[in-house]
C-alpha cells in the first residue's frame, strides 16, 4: 500500500503515516519488505517441509550455518520437539526433493522427515496485532 492508501485506510495524512512507518522501521518493528512470488510460475512448484534430527546428538549445533548455502532451503526454523529444526523447501520435481534430501543429511549429518505441500489454502497473511505503541 501506499502510504496516501494507508492514510486513507487508518484516517492519518500522508505525512503522519509516512513518520509512523518511518519510526516503526528505525524500531526494526518493520524489518524489510517483499514480494509475493508465484513459485509455480518459476518452475518450483513443489513445495515440502524438512524436518532435521542430528545423527550425533554430539555434534555442534551449527545446522543454519551448514545449510545456508543451499538455495532450495526458503527458511529455517529452531523448533523444540522431536526434530531440531524444521525446513521449508521449494523445488521443480519430486526427483529435485530427492536429491535435496541427500544434500541436506550429507552436509549437516543428519535424520530428515519429509511432508510435501498438496495444496496452499493460505500463506503469509497478515498478522492481526493489538496496537502497536510508536
Amino acid at each position: 500500500m501506499s502510504y496516501t492508501d494507508l492514510g486513507k485506510a487508518t484516517g492519518l495524512s500522508t505525512s503522519a503515516v509516512h513518520q509512523r512507518v518511518k519510526r516503526l522501521e528505525a524500531r526494526g518493528l518493520i524489518k524489510g519488505y517483499g514480494a509475493t512470488i508465484d513459485h509455480e510460475q518459476i518452475g518450483l512448484p513443489l513445495t515440502a517441509f524438512v524436518s532435521i534430527t542430528p545423527i550425533d546428538p554430539g555434534q555442534p549445533d551449527d545446522y543454519p550455518k551448514r545449510l545456508e548455502e543451499i538455495e532450495e532451503i526458503e527458511s529455517c526454523w529452531s523448533v523444540a520437539g522431536e526434530e531440531s529444526y524444521i525446513l521449508k523447501v521449494r523445488v521443480a520435481m519430486p526427483s529435485d526433493l530427492e536429491a535435496l534430501l541427500a544434500r541436506i543429511r550429507n552436509v549437516a549429518n543428519v535424520a530428515t522427515r519429509t511432508t510435501i505441500v498438496l495444496s496452499t489454502s493460505f500463506e503469509n497473511r497478515p498478522v492481526t496485532t493489538p496496537a502497536v505503541r510508536e
